[in-house]
């Protein structure tokens, strides 16, 4: 084994990416920010924009594809080789571009930045003065284990392949929920199967005949959310779901789990998920500025038993799976997303009450086309969830061969 100082392996000097994006813009050039690095890069479609003329002042981040990705600040050390649909986006500040010529060898040292190995050399070198950060100088130092050629590339070739299925089911993850919000938009936005029948006005506005509307509070459900205990979280116990994991369909992050005791959860009367319940960002970001999310967990996903904490809302109509799915794609309307914005942006600390969601009018769950969607979305949905339940027992596979991999404890066929 010897070992080789990481800048001494790159094609193009390793560099952060542009510093002050700005707002983004409609008309732009894709970024990738840390968030994009940690919930996965599937598509393009959801980044923000920077201006082509920022674009310009940092070539030497511009994407051709196959390029490590490693984030260094906030959440330093996350990792991502980038894919051919990423060709020409850029990076922020908070992320570094390593280009290796070699795949073979760019795969093996995201591997070993993975690793428990690679993760002790990032955070004994973070400065955390006022925010997480990895200097580029501690990248460039950063030393990397080589093996024999055949040892590097088999070892490259058995974490690669439980990685593609990672990636081709969250891309088949991404495609059922695309396919999901398309008939939605469709039918309850653009309304198009409706636009040779009357319309007459609503609190929604111009609405199919015949449409029912109500709001939130005149449906039965449940809209409640959890605790966590004096002391805050616990190293083991149940696990208690916060505003930081309610970042879209199947996006949990798992190294961001915390824990409440068994006996505390034993007596809480609210917070607990059983399954296909919306949940709902409740509180939390800088003051006068809110961004909703939400996701629906289930079958077993993330955990099969799991709590609430504080910070999340969990609405259920009655456990209605198709309404509450239903819910999901409406709340991500424009129209609900601008409310919430506006509603948690008035708080000092950011954030939306019960009593916001339940002045939400809806269209009602027992309208025909409501009811159609709910029978089509919900096996999407549950094939998503099982997706990516798989996918967690992929990465627990892989997060443990990962060690011995990388230091050479295990032998690996030719």
């Amino acid at each position: 084994m010897e070992w080789k100082e990481l800048q001494t392996l790159v094609k193009r000097k390793i560099g952060y990416g542009i510093v002050q994006p700005g707002p983004s813009v409609q008309k732009g050039v894709p970024i990738i920010k840390v968030n994009n690095i940690i919930s996965g890069l599937y598509d393009t479609k959801h980044l923000d924009k920077t201006t082509v003329e920022n674009d310009a002042k940092y070539q030497r981040t511009k994407l051709k594809g196959g390029e490590l990705i490693v984030t260094v600040v906030g959440t330093c050390g996350k990792t991502a080789i980038v894919p051919p649909q990423f060709v020409g986006c850029n990076l922020v500040r908070a992320t570094c571009l390593i280009d290796i010529e070699d795949e073979t060898i760019c795969r093996w040292i995201k591997y070993y930045i993975d690793s428990p190995q690679g993760q002790a050399y990032i955070n004994r070198n973070l400065n955390t003065t006022v925010q997480a950060t990895l200097n580029v100088k501690n990248l460039n130092e950063m030393p990397i284990p080589f093996y024999s050629k055949e040892y590097t590339s088999n070892v490259v070739k058995i974490l690669s392949s439980l990685d593609r299925k990672i990636e081709l089911n969250n891309k088949i993850n991404a495609d059922l929920e695309e396919m999901a919000q398309v008939i939605f938009k469709n039918w309850f936005v653009d309304f198009e199967p409706f636009k040779d029948g009357k319309f007459v006005d609503s609190e929604l506005g111009m609405i199919p005949e015949g449409w029912k509307v109500s709001q939130i509070a005149d449906i039965p459900h449940i809209l409640e959310t959890g605790k966590r205990p004096k002391g805050g979280a616990v190293e083991k116990g149940i696990p208690s779901v916060g505003a930081e994991h309610v970042k879209g369909m199947c996006a949990y992050d798992y190294s961001k789990t915390k824990y409440i005791n068994c006996e505390f959860a034993a007596k809480l009367k609210t917070g607990k998920i059983n399954g296909y319940e919306l949940m709902i960002y409740k509180d939390g970001g800088k003051p006068g500025y809110f961004i909703p999310n939400f996701s629906i967990f289930g079958e077993g996903y993330p955990f099969e038993n799991c709590y609430l904490n504080e910070h999340v809302f969990k609405l259920d109509f009655d456990g209605n799976k198709e309404f509450n799915i239903f819910c999901y794609f409406f709340f991500k309307t424009e129209q609900i997303m601008s409310y919430f914005n506006a509603q948690g942006a008035k708080a000092a600390i950011p954030g939306i009450n019960k009593k916001d969601v339940e002045n939400i009018y809806i269209f009602s769950p027992d309208n025909e086309s409501v009811i159609k969607f709910g029978e089509f979305a919900y096996p999407l949905f549950k094939q998503m969830l099982k997706n990516a339940i798989e996918n967690r027992t992929l990465s627990l596979l892989r997060d443990t061969l990962l060690p011995r991999l990388m230091s050479g404890d295990l032998e690996v066929p030719e």
